[in-house]
């Protein structure tokens, strides 16, 4: 069922926008929402019943500037629902010292594909947030051990509190999360959130990236590096390594591990990230993958086939996901009648 572009009461199309506020409001802070609606555009995905053109990156500095510095346009189709948009996102590493402002924002543009309108604007930061932690919440069902109960998180930023907040609402099991920061205030600052929030929860600041790998079942690093720090052998067996900032780990780890999974090769196997340098070496392949993540969740491919494995998850970051949960998004907000209507004229 497709969503339909909305008549304003003279007739004319309109648009809703939803802040950041709202798009709490409508249930965007919580891992529940993007879980269920991730499954689903995940298998779509892997079924082929997406159109998802590659994603360009806009660099204002060229090859001169930081690997995190960029505007990206991630547009995406979806049949169920039906819908149409595209994430407009951009990021500048130094923006938290710099001008005092998050790392990355953007927005969502939805548009009814019967018509081809604009249907919403969403400010979209907790969106990227929370369906980046989703898909890790996703993958590590699957591709985790069962009792996995030591989680390291590599950089505590805003996408590492997502992840460390979406794991510990969708598993009961965890024990103790391992934190690690080159700030040592930012590691320590989400430790005190997090122990606040969750006092019979052991949370530990480590003293290297090295020592929180090393005690992790389940790795996710979230950093802005655009050097790899973490060796194959930091990883325990069994470990689920989900290498959300893409950067942090040597070409090692993906040529020692029992399996590499991905969201989308043609995304991976791109911009000079390791499995495109890995490929272009002739060290790494297509046929040398074990799945894309939306293959495992609609079982063509298993998932985690011994608690000895070492699982490597790269998720790119799809423009499906975001309009997928976008369109969630909008969805409960007109329900809730959320957001603020704007005449397109």
């Amino acid at each position: 069922m497709s969503i339909a572009t909305e008549l304003s009461p003279a007739g004319t199309p309109r648009i809703l926008f939803l802040s950041r506020g709202d798009v709490a409001a409508a249930g965007g802070d919580h891992s529940e929402l993007y879980v269920q609606t991730l499954r689903t555009a995940l298998v779509a995905h892997a079924e082929g019943r997406v159109v998802q053109p590659l994603k360009p990156y806009l660099r204002a500095q060229g090859k001169d500037g930081h690997i995190a510095d960029r505007i990206i346009a991630m547009p995406a189709h979806l049949s169920d629902p039906g819908v149409s948009g595209v994430k407009w996102i951009g990021s500048k590493h130094d923006n938290p010292n710099r001008v005092g402002l998050a790392r990355a924002s953007g927005v969502i543009a939805l548009n009814d594909p019967g018509t081809n309108y604009p249907i919403a604007i969403l400010e979209c930061s907790l969106i990227s947030a929370w369906r980046t932690a989703a898909v890790t919440c996703v993958a590590a069902a699957a591709l985790a051990r069962k009792d996995f109960a030591e989680v390291a998180v590599i950089g505590c930023g805003v996408i590492g509190r997502a992840q460390v907040e979406a794991l510990l609402q969708q598993f009961d099991h965890i024990r103790t999360v391992h934190l690690y920061d080159l700030d040592g205030a930012a590691a320590r600052r989400l430790a005190d959130e997090v122990t606040a929030e969750r006092p019979e929860l052991a949370v530990r600041v480590a003293d290297s990236a090295e020592e929180a790998v090393r005690a992790g079942d389940l790795v996710v690093p979230c950093t802005v590096t655009d050097q790899p720090y973490i060796r194959f052998d930091w990883l325990g067996r069994g470990a689920f390594l989900s290498n959300v900032s893409i950067m942090d780990v040597h070409k090692d780890v993906f040529l020692g591990a029992d399996k590499i999974v991905v969201d989308d090769w043609d995304q991976s196997n791109r911009e000079k990230k390791i499995i495109n340098q890995l490929v272009l070496e002739g060290k790494f392949s297509r046929e040398q993958l074990h799945a894309e993540l939306g293959e495992v969740l609609g079982g063509r491919r298993p998932g985690r086939e011994s608690d000895d494995e070492i699982i490597v998850l790269n998720p790119m970051g799809m423009a499906v996901e975001d309009i997928a949960c976008a369109a969630e998004i909008y969805t409960r907000a007109k329900q809730q009648q959320i957001g603020t209507w704007l005449d397109l004229y």
